[in-house]
């Protein structure tokens, strides 16, 4: 194993991270708790934004606000030469209901992380180099894709980050976290109809009717769920239908989100549902205007990082499984950037009630537990620890390099 003399051993690593993280238990919780206490949508995140960036300057970190020319997004970076380790921390909330997928514990695991990292590489002065990217805009708006447009991850050889759930994240699976989980590809299809008015009462025959061909399309697309596969999914929202019922409507606005297990079944279905939109159109003699957006590819999971996560948490007491073969249907824009470079995407279980899920108020309230945010300092300790083998232990990281090419060219 490639292994400097005078490199310390892992034990001796792990207790510096311990070390490094244990002054800062007070000011991460209270970072964890504002951010939770003020749920931000989609690039919406000023207040998040703005507390992780004091936060970070507070402790002696050069920080970019408003980078990449994202007015939510930063980077903070520490080190020297060697490899780059790059930690993602999201922040944004859903709708409605807060932080009910948990992206305060996604910040705190990644912010711990970097501070770990940062602290042990100084400490030991070891070639290397480490990365903090505030990621906004996961849930809708695909904040990774466009700072992969931007040229943030450029350079990186490694990014990690993890995301929280429910200690039973799959059925008749007895374990606190699993290190890799497959996600589903997704994109969406943004369509306008475009006919003509009329007044429905005195001559509707001379209108051509966009609901019609809205609600054409919306029948077609359901008649094609027969013939999806299990973990394929098409959802649709109408954003601008009739107000009124007595005039043939000369515009209606929807958007649907398809997704599939790979990139190659989310292009083949994509194909499937746009010809169901368009024959909509042509059905009714309607224009349609389509355009395709946000694409968040699946996971490519990477099996050195998925083992590495599972031996480190285990040294922490948690029970996690190296990966699952079940695909969960959401999606994540950190499958665009598995298709970059090796990437761990894992998943932690934190107390939640019987039943409880992302995306439900109830996790919302279990993500701003203290529970929830132990386990999460607990997530960044081993990021930390895999960051640190990435950099140090070039057998592995040849290992997890050749695993993603291989994954890559598949």
């Amino acid at each position: 194993m490639a292994i400097l003399q005078s490199q310390p051993r892992i034990g001796e690593v792990k207790a510096s991270v311990d070390t490094a993280l244990a002054s800062l238990q007070t000011t991460l919780r209270e970072l964890n708790r504002e951010i939770w206490s003020n749920p931000e949508t989609a690039y919406e995140e000023h207040k998040a934004h703005d507390a992780i960036c004091n936060f970070l300057e507070a402790e002696g970190f050069s920080v970019t606000r408003h980078a990449y020319g994202l007015n939510t997004s930063f980077e903070a970076t520490s080190g020297s030469g060697g490899r780059l380790i790059n930690f993602n921390a999201e922040y944004d909330a859903l709708p409605g209901i807060g932080h009910a997928c948990g992206h305060n514990l996604i910040t705190t695991s990644s912010v711990a992380a970097f501070l770990a990292l940062s602290a042990i590489l100084k400490r030991y002065g070891i070639p290397g180099r480490t990365q903090l990217l505030g990621t906004p805009a996961e849930e809708n708006g695909g904040g990774k894709a466009k700072l992969i447009d931007a040229g943030a991850y450029k350079g990186v050889d490694i990014s990690l980050m993890a995301h929280a759930g429910p200690k039973k994240l799959f059925p008749g699976v007895e374990a606190t976290g699993v290190g890799g989980v497959l996600m589903n590809a997704r994109k969406e299809i943004h369509c306008e109809f475009i006919g003509k008015s009329a007044h429905a009462g005195g001559n509707p025959w001379e209108g051509v009717n966009a609901l019609d061909a809205l609600v054409t399309s919306y029948n077609n697309v359901a008649v094609l769920r027969q013939q999806l596969q299990p973990d394929e999914r098409v959802h649709c929202a109408f954003l601008d239908t009739p107000k009124v019922a007595n005039v043939i409507p000369a515009y209606t606005k929807a958007y649907w989100q398809v997704r599939s297990p790979t990139l190659k079944g989310l292009n083949r279905l994509m194909a499937r549902v746009r010809n169901c939109i368009e024959a909509g159109a042509l059905a009714t003699g309607c224009e349609a205007k389509i355009i395709e957006n946000e694409l968040y590819t699946d996971i490519k999971l990477n099996g050195t990082l998925c083992e590495r996560y599972q031996a480190h948490m285990g040294k922490y007491g948690r029970n996690v499984l190296k990966s699952h073969d079940k695909v969960l249907t959401g999606s994540s824009d950190i499958g665009n950037v598995s298709y970059l470079m090796p990437t761990l995407h894992t998943m932690f279980g934190i107390p939640a009630p019987e039943g409880s899920f992302p995306h439900h108020p109830s996790f919302a309230a279990a993500a701003g537990t203290d529970d929830a945010h132990g386990e999460a300092v607990v997530v960044g300790k081993s990021l930390a620890m895999i960051g640190w083998e990435m950099v140090t232990d070039d057998v592995l990281f040849k290992q997890a390099k050749q695993q993603w090419e291989e994954c890559i060219r598949e």
